[in-house]
């Protein structure tokens, strides 16, 4: 919640949490898997809005960020991790041990694994990571919308993995909703009856500003794909609401000058379609009128930096 100054309001400044039902289960399940195979959608889609960015590059998340559904039986807190690889600069190594601490700070594991192809060196590197874990695994396959017709194999080496591991299994697509009910269910079954950690209508408990900067961010991945990936960062410096539109100002960081021209572009045009695309996703966000202004600046070996990561918002998570 933001007030007219822009300042996060506690929730129990803002709003009222019921009182749960003595058979109402709540809990937090841990997304992991490899980058790419789907975590940030299957999360858009459970909790029936746009809060993780998605993109075709892997490695697109970088918080740890929760989505919220609750339905008549349960309150279901999903945190989307980013995906688990082998770190090559100060960045990755954040966000491994981050995805790493979550699995051990949630009720439920869902491992998600591509399901259009079979099972790699890297879903069996998360295995043994889950190895050790007391907590429940439910093996997720996705993409099952892009299996081919002799998919059998691929299916075997997933489920191979889960009765090795004594996992439940489901398949299901989190681009067509396709098993998404009874992936739902299945999670629900596996929580303990417990409160209302936030308000039924909540999706996430990030702040507008972190959402319109992931927003910026996914913006840039689509458009520049393979020429900037990973070497940005996002900075909201204001955000002025007024009844009539809402005016967001915003610091896109590179560490390279060539970066920087890439994301301008000639005459201003990539910066333009950047900002444009963006703008629409942020009123779709507030649900109202929007005007933003973008800025590029160079921040050299940014990723590489612990001072430059803290202020760009990437830290270790307790």
């Amino acid at each position: 919640m933001i007030d007219s100054n822009n300042d996060i309001l506690s929730f129990s400044e803002a709003v009222t949490i019921p009182q749960a039902a003595p058979n109402f289960k709540s809990g937090f399940i841990g997304i992991i898997g490899r980058p790419n195979v789907g975590k940030s959608t299957l999360m858009n889609e459970l909790v029936g809005q746009k809060i993780a960015i998605t993109s075709p590059i892997a490695q697109t998340t970088r918080n740890r960020l929760r989505g919220i559904l609750t339905t008549e039986k349960a309150q279901l807190i999903f945190v989307d991790t980013p995906g688990i690889h082998k770190p090559h600069h100060q960045l990755g190594e954040v966000l491994v041990k981050n995805a790493r601490i979550a699995i051990e700070s949630v009720d439920v594991v869902l491992f998600v694994v591509d399901g259009a192809v079979v099972c790699g060196g890297g879903d069996r590197f998360i295995v043994d990571l889950l190895k050790g874990s007391q907590i429940p695994v439910i093996l997720g396959i996705n993409k099952v919308d892009q299996q081919p017709l002799e998919f059998q194999q691929i299916d075997e080496s997933y489920l191979q993995l889960a009765r090795e591991n004594k996992w439940q299994a489901v398949k299901f697509s989190a681009l067509n909703a396709t098993g998404l009910l009874e992936l739902q269910d299945l999670l629900i079954d596996n929580l303990e009856p417990g409160p209302f950690y936030y308000p039924p209508d909540l999706v996430t408990d990030q702040p507008e500003r972190f959402i319109m900067g992931e927003l910026i961010r996914e913006q840039i991945l689509l458009l520049t794909r393979e020429e900037v990936p990973h070497s940005v960062a996002i900075a909201i410096d204001l955000v002025e609401e007024t009844p009539a539109i809402t005016r967001v100002l915003a610091t896109i960081h590179v560490e390279r000058d060539s970066q920087k021209g890439i994301l301008i572009g000639k005459g201003g045009t990539m910066l333009k379609s950047i900002g444009s695309a963006a703008r629409q996703q942020i009123q779709k966000l507030i649900a109202g009128k929007v005007y933003l202004e973008l800025f590029v600046k160079v921040q050299p070996k940014w990723r590489h930096s612990r001072v430059r990561l803290a202020e760009l918002g990437y830290r270790v998570e307790e």
